[in-house]
């Protein structure tokens, strides 16, 4: 592990310089703060870390079990547990380092007034951008039924546009008939990027008990079981970003250097690491280091030459 920065690495992403193009996903390292502390963390491995979804008021998340393994991936139905927007505000951003990594805020809410009061919170911080989680498949409201109408997306996208000046991220479902006409509107609304995607929705049962084994019965499927299917989606929405020159995080099962090319040959300007972390907290290194080979391999200067090359 070398912890040193590779320059062809550093990268652009919604006018945030960034020295990775790697993500560290939302709900994945908590506020940031938790994360930092694995001994032998170096920001210099992160371009990005995405905190944990926050909404208007606290939320004591789902009851249990709220995380469960399965074959190549794992199921999550956290429920937005958190202390609160105010909460967060005045007691996060201050703890966090600025100086190396950029910070982006997870917005997630039941109605479009709490998106428009949570991102206008936000606003007033030093968060570098708002990631707007319309597609949260483990919630009971909002979340889904927001991030599976391309016309209520739009509507939550214009509404959070109107409370910021600050990059808005628009997070992604899967679990829609047509993502290219959501990314569209969400375009016309005011988006300047997108992270795709979020986890699938999916379930585990308990044979015996005949029970569902998470506790909301549904949950969020991440992990390399998804990745094919994330992979597709990147290039559908990439097909449509790229005509407004609108990045890309590009999310979900990425585990390894080669899983992080695929994404950004397929059009993604930056990639997201989360389950991996679970396993290998230090993958961001490993990842880096191969990145950085296949560029002098492939005689590259920089990731940019990468994004959207599939031939």
């Amino acid at each position: 592990m070398t912890g040193t920065p590779h320059k062809s690495l550093s990268t652009e992403f919604c006018g945030m310089a960034m020295a990775s193009p790697i993500v560290l996903l939302s709900g994945c390292v908590g506020f940031g703060e938790e994360y930092t502390r694995v001994e032998g963390f170096s920001n210099t491995d992160v371009g990005a870390v995405v905190l944990k979804g926050t909404t208007g008021d606290m939320r004591l998340g789902n009851p249990p079990h709220r995380v469960y393994e399965t074959p190549d991936g794992m199921l999550n139905a956290i429920g937005l547990q958190n202390p609160g927007v105010d909460k967060v505000v005045d007691e996060i951003p201050p703890g966090l380092d600025f100086t190396e990594t950029r910070f982006i805020a997870n917005v997630s809410g039941s109605t479009v007034e709490e998106y428009e009061r949570v991102t206008r919170r936000f606003d007033d911080s030093e968060i570098d951008a708002i990631e707007i989680n319309i597609s949260c498949p483990n919630v009971k409201e909002g979340g889904v039924a927001f991030g599976n109408d391309p016309e209520m997306s739009a509507r939550v996208v214009a509404a959070c546009r109107a409370q910021t000046s600050k990059p808005l991220i628009t997070k992604l479902s899967p679990n829609q008939t047509d993502i290219r006409a959501n990314a569209k509107l969400c375009i016309e609304s005011g988006t300047d990027g997108f992270a795709v995607i979020n986890t699938l929705m999916g379930m585990a049962i308990d044979a015996e008990t005949r029970k569902p084994i998470i506790g909301n019965v549904q949950g969020g499927l991440s992990g390399p079981a998804i990745k094919p299917i994330a992979l597709l989606k990147v290039r559908q929405v990439y097909e449509v970003a790229k005509q407004h020159d609108v990045p890309i995080i590009g999310q979900g099962g990425i585990t390894t250097a080669s899983d992080a090319l695929e994404f950004m040959i397929a059009g993604a300007a930056a990639v997201g690491v989360g389950t991996a972390l679970f396993y290998d907290p230090l993958v961001c290194t490993k990842i880096n280091d191969g990145i950085a080979d296949y560029l002098v391999r492939h005689e590259m200067s920089s990731v940019k030459e990468l994004v959207g090359s599939l031939a």
